[in-house]
Formats: structure tokens, C-alpha cells, sequence
């Protein structure tokens, strides 16, 4: 994701030129001179050491592949997959065709398919061993899969069978830029340049090297260089874009990898830019659009997959988000920067800081801890305002707990007074101090007056339970009782 890839031309018109050549006589490379022939493989004079002439039939359908890729080429818009038929149809016409064969390695490569560019490009180099192009994206493919050793094996075997070649002298001058020998790599791409004044490739590099050591007016008059050769090279464009956003001209950046896209709709280099321009302002639909360009060439970018998840986020698609931060930690568990995001996304949109602090924490652990972490990072005051929330969630969880213990025991409570009143077979009597409430007379009932004697009845039968005295004249206090109960 932070390396960008060394850029090779499909050179179909090159090849398209030396094909024809190839069948018109000239001289053919490292064999001596060349055989005329008219087409077919019965040509006479044909050398034993010399590939065999072409048929006819595969040159007409390899010049309608060369055809098809111009047009695309001019469209801004390539059908790999047509191509691919094209050029089949024509090593299917004639297996000899090695030009046919590297192209499929081309097409192939720019769909991602690595092995089996690898595949066609051998070969190719096995049809005809001077194919310097197949050599090259060879070396190229080894280089950019971290195999300096085996890149550079390759590039000085090109040089050996061609003395005078540009394009691995500028080759070799990237390695020696990548390794951080600016001055071996200024060095080859001049001797580069003095072989082929127009090697795009060498002032690519002469470029990169100015732009890393921020000497970005020499950087952008390389630049601009190049694209006097070659104005439709998306690269050149999108290294003009990185320059000005040294300058902080973001705006115009901005146009420079449109116009790089624009020259080639699949250049990833500059979608990633223009996602990343995005999120800074918050244009998520537009960064969305870019990541997913991204995704479609390398499904693999665990960078791409976290972005896309950032892009939803800020669309309010949080189910999407957190899909596209899992994707990422699958493909990279070491990315800190997802579970940063992924905390972000718990803590403040989906209410679990408890899980957000484990993420947190795992965030600064991954970045080296809060040592190599700015004090003013904002992963701090996040990490304090979910734990703050923890804790108040315990604590009020606490709180809830102490309360349905105290409801469970006045519950239990009630439940032994009513046991109680069950027991005594009616109303438990209030206990001391409590202000019993005065009887009542029952509705409708009328107070008896003052001084009326009692019904007959009444005075026949005594009320029940009442004790009967003998001698009511007796008060003293200290005599003897002689009631009867």
C-alpha cells in the first residue's frame, strides 16, 4: 500500500513494429542476418538457429489484437478479458508467436494474475530467448515481491546480450533508489538517458529521487519533462500530484490524479490518493467510490478494507463498517489503525466502551505504546472517556443491584406479615405506639342518646362475657375479690 509499484508500459506497438519487422527480413538479434519470406512456414533459406517464419493467418489475427489494444488505449478504457481472446487467437493460429505469448503475460499482469504472468513470460523467453521485454517484466515482478538479488540477476543478464540497453540501466538506478543510494541512482538513470534520450522510465526515477529528498522544484521540472514524451503516462501525473501536495496545493493534486486515472481508469496509486483527499474533507461517497476501484484490483489491501470501513462509518452504515475493519484484521492483524477505528465506532455508535477500552489499549500496545504515541493523541481523552463510562456503569449497576436486593427484602417482609395474620385468624394487632384508628359506627347506624334505657331485652340478658359482681358496693382496693369468672 505505502510502496508503489514500479509501472511498465504494455509496449503492444512496439512489439506490434517488431513483429512485422520480424516478417519483413530485417535482421533478426544475435543470429546474423535475417531470412525474407513471404509467409507460412515453408519459406525457403531459413537459418537453423533463426525462429520460424510466421503464418499468415496468426500475423492478421496478432495486427487485429494490436489494433484493439490502440483503441481501447485511446478510449481510456481496456477489456482485458477481449484482449486476452485476441492474442489466444492468434498463438492459437501459431504456437511460435512469442510476441502473443508476452502479451498475455502484459494483460495478465495488469488483472493482478502474477503466476500466470510469470507463466507466458518464460514463455515467451523459451520461443525466442532475445525478448528483452519478457526478461524485463520478469526482473520487474521480482523486484517489486521483495527479490532484489534475483531483479538484479536478471537486469545485468539484458545487459550482457544488450550492451547498450536503456531501460535496465534505468531499472537498476530504482533499486539503487529504493535502497537509499540517491547517488547510484541519479548515476544510472543519466547513463540511461544518454543511451535513450526519451526512457520515460529513467526520468521517473530521477524524479522520485528529487521528490524523497524534498527538492521538489527540481522534482516537478523532471516531471514535466517526462510528460513532454509522454502526456497520457498516469505515473507522471500522479508523482506531479505528490510534489504539489508538498507544496500543499491539495486542489491541485487533486486534478493531477484525476488526470491520472483519466489516463488509465485502473491506476491504483492515484484512487488511493483521491480516497484518502476524501476522507479529509468527509466526502465519503466519493472516497467509498475510490476504495472500491482499489479493492477490484487488489482485494488483498487490508489499508483499502479499514478506509472503506472509515467511508461507512461516516455514511452511518456502522453493520458495513465494522465488516470491512474484521476483512482488515484478517488480512493484516498488525494494523493498529483498525482497532483504533473499530473502538471509535463501539464506543461512540454502538454503546459497548468496555470493549472499545480492550481496543484502545491493543491500539497504543500496537504502536509502541504511550511512549511513541504524541501526548495529544486523541486516543488518550477516548480512552478516559469510555473507562469513565465504565465505571459509571458499574457503579450504577451496583446501585440497581443494592436496590432489587432491598425490594426482594421488604417483599419478603410482607410475605411473613401476612403469614402472621393467617396464623392469628385476623388483623395482627399495631404494634405499641402506633395511633390505632377509633371505631366506627356501620353506615346508617344512629349513636344511642344520653340516658335511654336499653331495649327489654337488653336488660333480661347481660352482655356476653361481662363478669357478674356480687357486692358492686365493694371498691377497697385491699380486700379480696370474690368475683366468680
Amino acid at each position: 500500500m505505502n510502496r508503489t509499484p514500479i509501472m511498465r508500459s504494455l509496449l503492444l506497438a512496439a512489439l506490434a513494429a517488431m513483429f512485422a519487422a520480424g516478417c519483413a527480413g530485417t535482421k533478426a538479434a544475435g543470429t546474423g542476418t535475417g531470412t525474407t519470406t513471404t509467409g507460412g512456414k515453408t519459406g525457403t533459406g531459413t537459418k537453423a538457429n533463426e525462429p520460424p517464419p510466421i503464418s499468415n493467418r496468426a500475423k492478421l489475427l496478432f495486427e487485429d489484437a494490436i489494433s484493439a489494444f490502440e483503441a481501447q488505449k485511446k478510449a481510456g478504457a481496456y477489456d482485458y478479458p477481449s484482449l486476452e481472446r485476441k492474442f489466444k487467437a492468434a498463438l492459437d493460429a501459431d504456437q511460435d508467436v512469442a510476441e502473443a505469448e508476452y502479451n498475455l503475460g502484459v494483460i495478465a499482469e495488469r488483472q493482478g494474475k502474477q503466476q500466470e504472468a510469470i507463466g507466458f513470460y518464460q514463455a515467451a523467453l523459451k520461443k525466442k530467448p532475445t525478448l528483452r521485454q519478457a526478461t524485463e517484466n520478469l526482473a520487474v515482478i521480482a523486484q517489486n515481491s521483495g527479490d532484489i538479488a534475483g531483479a538484479v540477476s536478471l537486469y545485468q543478464s539484458i545487459l550482457k546480450v544488450f550492451p547498450d540497453d536503456a531501460s535496465s540501466r534505468a531499472r537498476l538506478a530504482e533499486i539503487y533508489r529504493q535502497t537509499g543510494d540517491h547517488e547510484k541512482a541519479m548515476e544510472f538513470s543519466r547513463a540511461a538517458l544518454m543511451r535513450e534520450p526519451q526512457s520515460v522510465t529513467a526520468y521517473k526515477v530521477m524524479m522520485r529521487s528529487y521528490l524523497e529528498r524534498k527538492q521538489l522544484a527540481m522534482a516537478k521540472l523532471v516531471a514535466l519533462r517526462a510528460l513532454k514524451i509522454d502526456q497520457n503516462d498516469p505515473e507522471l501525473h500522479h508523482t506531479i500530484g505528490l510534489i504539489l501536495l508538498q507544496e500543499e496545493k491539495k486542489e491541485d493534486a487533486r486534478s493531477e490524479f484525476k488526470r491520472a486515472i483519466e489516463a488509465r481508469a485502473d491506476y491504483v496509486p492515484s484512487h488511493v490518493m483521491l480516497a484518502q483527499l476524501a476522507l479529509d474533507v468527509e466526502n465519503y461517497p466519493s472516497a467509498e467510490e475510490h476504495l472500491r476501484r482499489v479493492l477490484q484490483s487488489d482485494s488483498k489491501n487490508a489499508a483499502a478494507h479499514l478506509d472503506l470501513g472509515i467511508a461507512y462509518k461516516g455514511q452511518g452504515q456502522f453493520d458495513k463498517a465494522m465488516q470491512e475493519y474484521d476483512e482488515a484484521e484478517k488480512l493484516d492483524p498488525k494494523l493498529a489503525a483498525i482497532y483504533f477505528n473499530r473502538g471509535v465506532l463501539l464506543h461512540r455508535n454502538k454503546g459497548a466502551p468496555e470493549r472499545a477500552v480492550e481496543l484502545y489499549r491493543k491500539y497504543i500496545a500496537l504502536s509502541g505504546g504511550e511512549v511513541a504515541l504524541n501526548a495529544e493523541h486523541p486516543i488518550f481523552g477516548l480512552l478516559r472517556e469510555a473507562e469513565s463510562i465504565v465505571q459509571a456503569q458499574k457503579e450504577a449497576a451496583a446501585q440497581e443491584e443494592q436496590a432489587k436486593k432491598l425490594e426482594e427484602l421488604q417483599k419478603q417482609q410482607q410475605e411473613q406479615l401476612k403469614a402472621e395474620e393467617a396464623r392469628q385468624g385476623g388483623t395482627v394487632a399495631p404494634a405499641s405506639g402506633t395511633n390505632a384508628p377509633a371505631p366506627t359506627e356501620p353506615a346508617g347506624g344512629t349513636p344511642p342518646a344520653a340516658n335511654t334505657p336499653p331495649p327489654a331485652d337488653a336488660q333480661s340478658k347481660p352482655p356476653a362475657k361481662a363478669p357478674q359482681q356480687k357486692n358492686p358496693a365493694k371498691t377497697d382496693a385491699n380486700e379480696p375479690s370474690d368475683d366468680i369468672f
